[in-house]
């Protein structure tokens, strides 16, 4: 199944990048991102800048951009089975234009990658055809918030998160 990104969501002084690999057949559903209920995305926006998931999905959006917390997909549309990123077939993955986005974001200070799938598709397809001004911005791959992560305890997750995200937001 060809599965397509959504539109980033992002102010014009955004200073922090999140980025997830692709969106999942349940936020495809709902048109929504991480809208699967035992994704732990929304659990940590919570902590991190207010967005918590009992609130309406618009407002959860309106709280990151408030933080200047940017939201998107290193994948534009690729090939997957379900929603587990090892799917992800690789040779159909068509990149999102960061170059564009970067320059009109240009208080983005750091990229942080939601887990490994999207921080290896992140430096093998985006990174080298980024500006050297864009690939050197800092990058730091966190952990990811899937329920497939299950190995990390919630409350370490939410540790690295914040401590990677909340000094740059001014929290």
């Amino acid at each position: 199944m060809r599965s397509r990104s959504f539109a980033p969501i992002a102010r014009a002084d955004a200073r922090v990048l999140v980025l997830g690999s692709l969106p999942g057949a349940r936020s495809l559903a709902d048109r929504e991102y991480y809208a699967q209920p035992q994704n732990a995305f929304w659990r940590i926006m919570a902590a991190i800048a207010g967005a918590d998931r009992a609130l309406p999905y618009a407002e959860r959006l309106e709280r990151l951009r408030e933080k200047r917390i940017a939201v998107w997909d290193v994948c534009a549309a690729a090939e997957r089975v379900g929603s587990l990123d090892t799917s992800i077939v690789l040779a159909t993955v068509t990149p999102n234009r960061f170059e564009p986005f970067l320059r009109a974001h240009p208080e983005i200070g750091a990229i942080f990658l939601n887990g490994g799938t999207a921080t290896r598709l992140f430096d093998k397809l985006v990174v080298p055809k980024l500006s050297p001004k864009h690939q050197a911005l800092p990058r730091t791959r966190l952990p990811s918030t899937s329920p497939a992560h299950a190995g990390m305890p919630f409350a370490r997750k939410l540790a690295l998160w914040e401590e990677a995200i909340a000094p740059l937001i001014g929290r």
